[in-house]
């Protein structure tokens, strides 16, 4: 079994590991799905975190403080709690205090970080200015949606092209190239830009 160790910033593993004994957590270093980042699971006796194995060290450490805080809190409450309640967000919170600093993220990711741990949500990916910091990180560097200027031909993974087109509240209306269809994007979708 691949171990967490590589994956995050080093100072974090002693305190890492210590959550991952007091809790007996299984931690699976996993293929990266579209859906989500991590997650947190039961099986029979067993409580076991999934991370991608994908994410730069400090999206790694983001996800994985996410994931052990959820195991904490059903250690404490088991399923009489909903998974993002005020109990997962005060356990969060908490969990990551220990890592604001910067001996475990760079400047410009604490900043953004702080901001975000403010009010977490269910999924750091919904805060755009958290993913946009962390991204500049990532070994491949990908370009999203809203790296790339409306009116630009982009492609997907599908190999369908678009036309970007205005932001509608959380999305940009995108033209589909060959069928004039109206897709809807998020602005942190991969994106391939089309040459002009």
């Amino acid at each position: 079994m691949t171990t967490f160790n590589s994956y995050v910033p080093k100072r974090s593993i002693k305190l890492l590991e210590c959550w991952i004994n007091e809790l007996h957590l299984e931690i699976k270093v996993t293929k990266p799905r579209k859906s989500k980042l991590g997650d947190f699971k039961v099986i029979g006796d067993q409580l076991i975190i999934s991370i991608n194995n994908n994410l730069n060290k400090y999206a790694f450490l983001i996800t994985l403080v996410h994931e052990i805080a959820h195991a904490f809190v059903f250690q404490k409450y088991q399923n009489t709690v909903l998974p993002h309640s005020r109990s997962w967000k005060l356990t969060y919170k908490a969990l990551m205090l220990n890592f604001l600093t910067t001996d475990y993220f760079p400047d410009d990711i604490l900043k953004v970080l702080c901001k975000h741990m403010i009010y977490p949500s269910a999924s750091s990916y919904s805060d755009i200015s958290l993913v946009k910091v962390l991204r500049k990180y990532d070994l491949l560097k990908k370009h999203t949606l809203s790296d790339i200027n409306i009116g630009d031909i982009f492609r997907i993974s599908s190999g369908k092209q678009f036309v970007k087109g205005n932001r509608i509240r959380k999305r940009y209306k995108c033209i589909e190239y060959s069928t004039n269809k109206v897709y809807l994007f998020h602005p942190l979708a991969d994106v391939i830009k089309v040459n002009d």
